[in-house]
């Protein structure tokens, strides 16, 4: 005959508490949050001073003159 074994106990299962208010809504706390911080910054960026480019510096050097070779009529295979 074989004998049976009792199981033995290993621990019990309790329900955990409920959450607390704060636990199972801060999610929806951060998001309404999150949303008016970037409502509030959107609506007032268009009131940062605008930065002034300055004028780029103009060159009084003359261009070149001289033809590129590439672009003249033997440089593009067409013979003049």
């Amino acid at each position: 005959m074989t004998t049976m074994q009792t199981p033995t106990v290993l621990g019990v299962l309790t329900e955990p508490a409920r959450p607390s208010g704060w636990k199972a809504n801060r999610h929806k706390v951060l998001l309404v949050l999150g949303l008016l911080v970037g409502y509030w910054i959107g609506t007032h960026v268009h009131d940062a001073p605008q930065q002034q480019q300055s004028p780029r510096p103009v060159s009084t050097a003359p261009t070149a003159t001289a033809p590129d070779p590439h672009r003249t009529p033997t440089g593009l295979g067409v013979a003049p």
